[in-house]
């Protein structure tokens, strides 16, 4: 959420900055609701000194006996308590549209992220690795005569509809030890604190990183009106929901492993072949609570953090900055970090690393005490996948895959598997 003051202060740079966006100008709105606001919060505040003093004067025409000035005076206590109600109340309505707009409006870009339309404008920042040279002609993950009999698209239709997916045997031991690989990857060489946190969250932990009130359509709720997570971003971010931390405690660097619950509301007909776009999947996500100085270096650490598991899985990627017109709602930049897949040819996301500031902060109350003291000041914070399970499952599928329909499987994975370093053409690890 914004800070009302900043968009006072400067409407211009504000609405400017949403332009790079694509979005129209709000903060005429936004200043007009602001200053009634203020007018009515000014106006119940000038009746209640009125009230207060006239309440007074009614006490001392009493001790008098002044029937008169009583009965003028105790009407006007009435009269001025009525104004100071409806003031108020017109003050909290007021405040909670003004609330309601804010809540809705994305946050700014940083200035150095590239100004464009959609994703072809985009920026690539590096590259690693040499897409493999098949010898044949490489398919998608699905396609590999190793993986079919693990991985029944049609049995999960039957369950529970499309875009689920009902691994089994040894594809799904693999996806489970990438998840544990990763695990172990981050918290013993990149120092992030393991966490298991719930899948069901309250409302208002939605609205602290931001799925709600926009993005409703694109998550689960259940009858009881708890929300299914679409990642642990919710959960490992609203941990400092409503807290004062001491800075030196910060940061906080978490990871968890998770399943993630979404619609896909807004991606019909896309990615529909394949596990690719799921409802139900699982990611390692981390997360950084950091203070206002250090969050682009967090930022930096973090991408990092989720390239150095591709690189052990041997996978070739490329690291691209998203452009202000694909960036994500609650982002000042996002890194993506997009892996190659040869049965499609092409890149494809892997994990998304975005750098918030104190948007999600303002929504969620989340402040540190400086160190020496200080006023408090809203934490910063940071996301990223390291990665999606499903989506590096296939990666190692697609890029290890043989003639034969076998599938070379990474090194660094061969503990997770008990010592086997291949997927066999009949599906079996040996």
């Amino acid at each position: 959420m914004h800070d009302i003051r900043v968009i006072r202060d400067d409407p211009t740079g504000f609405d400017a900055a949403l332009a790079r966006r694509g979005l129209a100008p709000v903060s005429p709105q936004i200043l007009a609701l602001d200053a009634e606001r203020r007018a009515r919060i000014n106006a119940a505040e000038t009746a209640q000194a009125a009230q207060n003093r006239a309440s007074k004067e009614v006490g001392a025409a009493k001790a008098k006996g002044d029937e008169a000035a009583f009965e003028r005076l105790r009407a006007e206590v009435a009269e001025t308590k009525a104004e100071v109600a409806a003031s108020r109340a017109a003050a909290e309505a007021l405040d909670r549209e003004l609330r309601d707009l804010l809540m809705t409006i994305p946050n700014l870009p940083l200035p150095s992220v590239p100004e464009g339309a959609d994703e072809s404008d985009n920026v690539e920042l590096r590259r690693w690795g040499t897409p493999r040279d098949f010898d044949f002609t490489p398919v998608e993950h699905f396609e590999i005569a190793g993986v079919r009999c693990g991985m029944d698209f049609a049995t999960a239709a039957k369950l529970s509809g499309a875009r689920f997916v009902l691994l089994s045997g040894a594809v799904a031991r693999i996806h489970r030890a990438l998840a544990q690989f990763m695990l172990d990857l981050h918290v013993d060489r990149h120092g992030l604190t393991e966490t298991w946190t719930p899948v069901l969250v309250l409302p208002e932990m939605m609205e602290g990183t931001g799925q709600l009130p926009k993005f409703g359509e694109d998550s689960y709720q259940t009858r009881e009106g708890l929300w299914l997570i679409p990642t642990a971003e919710v959960t490992l971010t609203n941990t400092v929901n409503g807290e004062l931390v001491e800075a030196a405690t910060l940061p906080r660097r978490m990871v968890a492993h998770s399943q993630c619950f979404r619609s896909e509301a807004g991606s019909a007909g896309r990615d529909t072949a394949g596990m690719l776009r799921q409802h139900q999947f699982e990611k390692v996500e981390m997360v950084s609570i950091t203070d206002a100085a250090s969050g682009l270096d967090e930022h930096a650490r973090m991408t990092g953090c989720a390239e150095a598991v591709l690189e052990a899985l041997g996978i070739p990627y490329r690291t691209i900055v998203l452009c202000t017109g694909d960036m994500g709602f609650g982002a000042r930049i996002t890194h993506d970090i997009e892996a190659w897949l040869p049965g499609q040819d092409r890149f494809r996301e892997i994990s998304s690393v975005s750098y918030c500031g104190d948007f999600q902060a303002r929504r969620m109350n989340a402040r540190y005490r400086p160190e020496g003291g200080g006023k408090p000041e809203f934490v910063h914070t940071l996301n990223g996948s390291g990665l999606a399970v499903g989506r590096t499952l296939i990666a190692v599928l697609e890029n290890g895959q043989q003639a034969d329909g076998s599938v070379e499987l990474p090194a660094a994975l061969h503990p997770w598997l008990g010592g086997a370093t291949r997927l066999s053409p009949e599906g079996r690890l040996v």
